[in-house]
């Protein structure tokens, strides 16, 4: 399996972003979801989301703001992300579940991960 996260870029506070994470092998029966490190600090989670589509759990800190989807038939995760602030600059990962149980919102409750994509929001 590989991920290739997409989309980063240099936005303003209030601006909209929308990444992808495209995928080779098998994820459409997966959970997927996104994280983000910003630098100095631990990679936190973001979003993710189930692997019908039918279910999404977000970081009370984008609640709101940010809406994970997915489109099986192509193989990608999308994460638009509205009313961006400084706040939110950080490489965000995108990453697929590993199958075990674990929390959504855990690290170890996933096992293959993209290479990052760096999102800046400028005040």
């Amino acid at each position: 399996v590989q991920l290739q996260a997409s989309g980063g870029g240099l936005v303003q506070a209030g601006g909209s972003l929308r990444l992808s994470c495209a995928a080779s092998g098998r994820t459409f029966s997966y959970g997927m979801g996104w994280f983000r490190q910003a630098p100095g600090k631990e990679r936190e989670f973001v979003a993710a989301i189930d692997w019908s589509g039918g279910d999404t759990y977000y970081a009370g800190s984008v609640k709101g703001r940010f809406t994970i989807s997915r489109d099986n038939a192509k193989n990608t995760v999308y994460l638009q992300m509205n009313s961006l602030k400084p706040e939110d600059t950080a490489v965000y990962y995108c990453a697929r579940r590993s199958g075990k149980p674990g929390l959504y919102s855990s690290n170890s409750a996933y096992e293959y991960w993209g290479q990052g994509t760096l999102v800046t929001v400028s005040s």
